[in-house]
């Protein structure tokens, strides 16, 4: 099990129990190894992968495709060039083969958000707004004359999910089904091992048999929906005409929109609120400033995702020529583990950067949702989530504190995940 790291020698990013000390590696990170080399860790033998953990490094390398392919791309790619249908290749989950029709390269990808997910999750669709605070209202209720919540089972975990659902068409009487694939779909990013977030073969085994039941309980919801549509984003995605192909979708790529939402829709949410009530708990004074001036609830949630960024960090690019960060050589193909967290952590970008601070400027430009066109389709959403959620529990919750059984330990992989936390509060 890791241990609180005082060298680089014990920095290991992804060792068993080094979520409980990631903090403390990023500031050994940034003074001694802002590129550091993991030998062996790239994808083809003899290829090392390399952590970055600079701002803006990792700034240069989303926004830049031709330099840095996104490791999916490549993949796509891949399934492009060789014959048959993607959506029959082993080991390809549904939102990989819909992207070989619906966004193969750059162009197709803002197509893609513009058309498919903007309406439904983008910065210009406000249809979400009173139903998250219905629901927000609805799992208040649940707990609030009990003076004690369990934060994350009763609030920050089925928020996200409930608002997914019903964005989707998902019927909530199978919500407990949705989380199920949910894990499901993210399963090597909690237990696989390594930069690279490996499973092993049988538990590889067993998330193909999740995906496959995932698959053909989201195919009888589009069969359904274009028998009948009603307001929701499966039935939107069976009429809509996607201009670049000229045509509607097929069910298989529907399915595949369905799986993208469901990956990016639930853990972010769930972590970020789950964070953000422990920083509201231990900074003083947070909780009195955002009752007594709401309007500054939206640099709250920001410098929140900054502290606390709920993935911490993905190796989603490689290398397509040789290239030098921090006066670091990385060779060509490398593979490069984006540190999210730490980025946002770099005091060479933010000022006493582990500090909450209510009046910092241009907050939102910490990485959690990355940046450049890659950027999380779903961040508008999660961010009115939290927004929403924040404003009804402060009209309703005086302030929270910690109750008793709390070990404050996170769940193992890559995400910033607290597994429960007791409080008790006192009403408005």
């Amino acid at each position: 099990m890791m241990r609180c790291p005082r060298s680089l020698d014990e920095v290991d990013l992804f060792a068993p129990g080094a979520q409980e000390y990631w903090y403390e590696a990023y500031d050994i990170l940034h003074d001694q190894a802002p590129v550091h080399r993991l030998h062996g860790e790239g994808f083809l033998p003899g290829t090392d992968a390399f952590v970055l953990s600079k701002h803006a490094d990792i700034a240069q390398v989303v926004r830049d495709e031709e330099a840095f392919p996104p490791l999916t791309s490549v993949l796509v790619r891949q399934l492009v060039e060789a014959d048959g249908d993607p959506f029959d290749s082993p080991r390809v989950n549904v939102m990989v083969a819909s992207m070989a029709s619906l966004r193969p390269n750059p162009e197709l990808w803002r197509a893609h958000r513009q058309e498919l997910t903007d309406p439904w999750v983008g910065p210009g669709s406000s249809r979400n707004e009173d139903m998250i605070r219905r629901t927000a209202c609805e799992l208040i209720d649940g707990w609030i004359d009990e003076g004690r919540v369990e934060w994350v089972s009763q609030f920050a975990q089925p928020l996200p999910q409930m608002v997914m659902a019903n964005v989707l068409g998902w019927p909530l009487a199978d919500i407990e089904l949705l989380k199920y694939f949910g894990d499901g779909c993210v399963k090597p990013f909690v237990y696989g091992s390594g930069p690279r977030s490996v499973l092993p073969e049988n538990e590889v085994k067993s998330q193909f048999e999740v995906l496959e039941e995932f698959r053909l309980y989201t195919h009888e919801l589009i069969v359904e929906r274009r028998k009948a549509p009603r307001d929701d984003m499966i039935s939107f995605l069976t009429r809509v005409e996607y201009s670049p192909l000229g045509r509607r979708l097929t069910d298989g790529e529907i399915n595949g929109v369905v799986y993208a939402m469901v990956i990016g829709g639930l853990e972010t949410t769930q972590y970020a609120l789950a964070e953000q009530v422990e920083l509201l708990i231990e900074r003083d004074g947070i909780w009195a400033a955002l009752q007594e001036d709401r309007s500054r609830l939206r640099s709250f949630i920001e410098e929140g995702m900054r502290l606390r960024a709920p993935t911490q960090g993905l190796s989603t690019r490689m290398t397509s020529r040789d290239v030098a960060f921090q006066g670091v050589p990385v060779p060509k193909g490398s593979v490069l583990h984006l540190r999210w967290a730490a980025a946002n952590m770099d005091p060479e970008e933010w000022e006493c950067p582990h500090e909450l601070r209510l009046d910092r400027k241009a907050g939102s430009r910490h990485l959690s949702f990355s940046q450049g066109p890659r950027v999380c389709p779903g961040a508008h959403l999660s961010r009115l989530e939290q927004m929403v959620a924040w404003n009804e529990v402060l009209d309703r919750v005086a302030g929270f504190d910690y109750d008793d059984g709390n070990d404050f330990l996170h769940q193992p992989g890559i995400m910033l995940g607290t597994l429960k936390l007791n409080l008790r509060f006192a009403r408005v």
